[in-house]
């Protein structure tokens, strides 16, 4: 399964150290997710990470940064809904009903589907499917490698992801929540996410 993270939407003290932390720590692409930044904003934190940190990279609404910064790829929403003419890279893209990933899966390499879990880091925003939907979904195949759950995920939900054949699985909320912690805690949290996500 794979592990994304999601950035704060506002940048933090330290974010290019923390970035860092989680790829060292298994983490397998991060989502630069800024909406309210500029172009230029976003530049300077990929500025602070490796070639090979960049290539882990998928960027949301900053499209004109993927080619020159060598990123993994860009991220469709509802504010930029379309692949850039001429980009040929990795295209990912956000879904909130299984229509739009019946519609979407096909032209995508993944698609986030939302929200799985009541969420963590928005009160309020409850998880958007029931457990008999999530299991029609992977027993109809709308629910397959492809699709990548998000809202409200933490290491004790990992197991239950898998088991609807989630290819992986996104955090926004559980993950930002560690940046102000120190640097022992992160790890040690890092560390038990990842057991979750390698085991059987």
């Amino acid at each position: 399964m794979l592990w994304i993270a999601i950035t704060s939407p506002s940048f933090m003290g330290g974010e290019v150290l923390f970035l860092r932390r989680l790829l060292s720590h298994g983490v397998d692409f991060v989502h630069l997710r800024k909406p309210g930044a500029a172009a230029g904003d976003c530049a300077r934190l990929l500025d602070g990470l490796t070639a090979e940190e960049r290539a882990h990279i998928v960027i949301h609404d900053f499209f004109e940064l993927a080619v020159p910064y060598c990123l993994h790829g860009i991220h469709l929403n509802s504010r930029r809904s379309s692949v850039p003419e001429g980009y040929t890279g990795h295209v990912s893209r956000s879904c909130h009903s299984m229509e739009e990933v019946r519609l979407w899966k096909p032209s995508c390499d993944y698609v986030f589907l939302s929200p799985i879990f009541d969420s963590v880091s928005k009160e309020g925003y409850r998880s958007g499917f029931s457990s008999d939907v999530l299991a029609r979904a992977f027993s109809e195949g709308i629910i397959d490698g492809k699709v990548i759950a998000l809202g409200g995920v933490t290491p004790d939900r990992v197991r239950e992801v898998r088991s609807f054949g989630f290819g992986g699985a996104a955090m926004l909320g559980c993950v930002n929540r560690m940046a102000g912690l120190p640097d022992d805690e992160q790890v040690r949290r890092l560390e038990e996410i990842r057991a979750a996500f390698v085991s059987d």
